[in-house]
């Protein structure tokens, strides 16, 4: 299961069933879950004097696609998942199922919740949080530093199923509601209220979210978007978002 090019240190701690891909290397102060799979040229655990001394634990059953680079000192719970080349820098805490897009990049010191969603080329500032359900899609970019360049440090929030569309930019200190869609292309400098809908540069409210219908032919509303969308979930949370709203559909 570990490829003869690859450099493991004998203090690492490797679970069972473990994987790993030609001429990666993985670092002493590392952790690594039962059933993950590391693919080639990935760089586990990269020394930092950041970490604090903490591991870098990856949850079970995980998966690292190639060329990624995830530094000491974060943590993260079973079945994450990447693209190919993403970087995660240190003291990063982060729930189950998170998807890690190719090229993404997570700059530390942040908190993500569980079945988080991001895509390729996303840019996660440091001290951003993120919760649950959370879908960020590519080259969006959660900036941190209100006067920059500068030493001081505001983090994005993004509240739980929210969603960013592409190519958005969110300013540092705003709060993005929970069910809440930001429109693609879009620069938020300002709180986004819970279950609506911003849009432009400067972004602007633009509608409940309740107002935009699904382009099935149903007439159905497109959000929450929880009521009609389910692939890749547990059965265990779908059945508890469809307590919440009976009348809705499943995929």
């Amino acid at each position: 299961m570990i490829h003869p090019s690859a450099i493991i240190s004998p203090r690492a701690q490797i679970g069972a069933g473990v994987s790993v891909g030609p001429y990666s290397i993985v670092h002493d102060n590392v952790v690594i879950g039962a059933g993950t799979t590391i693919g080639s040229h990935c760089e586990i655990g990269h020394p930092s004097a950041l970490a604090e001394g903490r591991p870098l634990c990856i949850g079970d059953n995980s998966l690292i696609r190639s060329h990624s680079v995830f530094y000491e000192g974060s943590t993260f719970g079973e079945r994450l998942i990447t693209g190919h080349r993403v970087t995660v820098r240190e003291l990063t805490v982060a729930g189950k199922n998170l998807q890690i897009g190719t090229l993404g990049d997570i700059q530390g010191h942040c908190e993500i919740g569980d079945y988080v969603r991001t895509h390729s080329n996303v840019h996660i500032g440091q001290k951003s949080k993120i919760h649950n359900f959370v879908w960020i899609f590519p080259y969006v970019v959660l900036t941190n530093d209100p006067h920059p360049p500068s030493d001081t440090c505001v983090g994005c929030e993004v509240r739980d199923h929210a969603v960013i569309a592409t190519m958005s930019i969110v300013l540092p200190g705003v709060v993005v509601g929970e069910h809440s869609l930001v429109a693609a292309h879009s620069s938020v400098s300002r709180d986004v209220e819970a279950h609506s809908v911003v849009g432009g540069s400067p972004a602007k409210f633009l509608c409940p979210t309740s107002k935009i219908k699904l382009k099935d032919g149903t007439g159905r509303s497109a959000y929450p978007w929880t009521t009609h969308f389910s692939r890749g979930y547990p059965e265990e949370v779908v059945r508890e978002w469809l307590s919440r709203i009976p009348e809705a559909g499943q995929n």
